[in-house]
């Protein structure tokens, strides 16, 4: 799971870890108990963020505009082929 610091709480850590997931959460900077974090992995959070963001450019993504899974599945394959591109 990759967080920003806002999920930073002991009860879903525990819960991820026990489930078997990898916490990639930084820790917030009033904790007392200091935990590692994978810093090169939360990098990769930013980048996913801004791709996000660029999707949502496209109005009909972001507005959620077509009926079906498929068509709007279609859509997200499109614009990202168009940012690619760019």
């Amino acid at each position: 799971l990759l967080a920003d610091k806002a999920f930073d709480a002991d009860w879903l850590v525990e819960e991820l870890t026990e489930r078997g997931s990898k916490v990639v959460i930084p820790l917030r900077n009033n904790r007392k108990l200091q935990r590692e974090h994978d810093k090169m992995m939360y990098c990769w959070r930013h980048l996913i963020e801004n791709f996000f963001c660029k999707l949502k450019e496209f109005k009909k993504i972001a507005m959620r505009a077509e009926k079906t899974d498929q068509s709007f599945a279609a859509n997200i394959y499109l614009a990202a082929a168009v940012l690619k591109l760019r």
